[in-house]
């Protein structure tokens, strides 16, 4: 039963990049290599530095800098575009050539979500905004898991995107000492239902909680994808045949926590990887979070 629903929960994953073929060829054919990755708080400058440009000289000026792959909206991987409400490129540092005048308003990202529908709609209700997708990182070539800040103005949309820092171990240690520190204060139902909610700080770019009843071993939580609560977990294997939620299960039973190593499909880049998984008891459920060590 689980391996159909992981089949279904992958299957946009696995098809979206068809979808995105054309666009994300055309911009691989005229950008420039691979950069350096920023860093958040340098896509957040290069936003406002864009929006104030933008404000002080009008759209035709704003378009031409914003298009300019040698100016001084092209930093790193960053850049600045824009699309109109239509969901045409009017500007993308990244690619002008190919890229100006292209509908794009129908484009999903790479797990099949309407990424540039939801651009206009979510600056429909506010001015600026942040949101998070999935995209082709040309430097890695893995899918990987991406932000953007939006600014509307008029009847055009300005995004600075930005690739999300790979989690580590002290982040997903962390993130399991934040679950236990929620079920103690609020219970172990509420906390579960924060655990499915995907919009819940507990999900957050490839790190997520998952709580399984010690007692059924059926899982109560699953933060990438909640279907999965009341499933049968505990004969769930990885791709090499090892039964990792047994093993998970009998740390937790015989010392209160845990770690197990597995592999493991990322969900975020569609890659097969290792992974590790921190688990904890927290009244009769097992609590986990793992991060990908590729």
């Amino acid at each position: 039963m689980i391996r159909h629903s992981l089949r279904r929960a992958l299957a946009p994953l696995l098809l979206a990049p068809l979808l995105l073929a054309p666009l994300l060829l055309a911009q691989a054919a005229t950008a420039a290599p691979a950069a350096e990755r920023a860093t958040p708080r340098e896509a957040r400058v290069l936003f406002d530095q864009a929006v104030k440009y933008l404000e002080a000289n009008g759209a035709e000026k704003a378009w031409s800098a914003f298009n300019d792959r040698k100016g001084a909206f092209v930093k790193k991987d960053l850049y600045v575009y824009v699309i109109d409400r239509q969901g045409t490129y009017v500007a993308n540092g990244a690619a002008p050539e190919s890229l100006v005048g292209l509908k794009v308003l129908d484009s999903v990202d790479a797990a099949g979500n309407p990424l540039f529908r939801h651009m206009i709609a979510v600056t429909d209700k506010q001015t600026e905004a942040r949101i998070r997708y999935v995209w082709l990182n040309r430097r890695t070539n893995h899918v990987e898991p991406k932000f953007a800040w939006l600014h509307r103005q008029g009847d055009y949309i300005l995004g600075v995107g930005y690739y999300a820092p790979r989690s580590t171990a002290d982040d997903a240690k962390k993130m399991l000492d934040e679950a236990s520190a929620l079920v103690k204060k609020q219970g172990i139902t509420a906390a579960l239902a924060r655990f499915n909610d995907q919009r819940d700080s507990f999900v957050r770019d490839d790190l997520y909680v998952f709580a399984i009843n010690l007692d059924s071993g059926k899982f109560e939580a699953h933060g990438m994808n909640p279907k999965w609560t009341g499933s049968d977990a505990s004969e769930l294997r990885d791709v090499e045949g090892r039964a990792l939620v047994q093993e998970m299960l009998a740390q937790v039973k015989a010392n209160g926590e845990g770690r197990v190593d597995y592999v493991w499909r990322n969900p975020v880049t569609n890659a097969v990887e290792k992974k590790r998984s921190f688990v904890r008891r927290a009244n009769g459920s097992l609590i986990g979070v793992g991060f990908y060590s590729e």
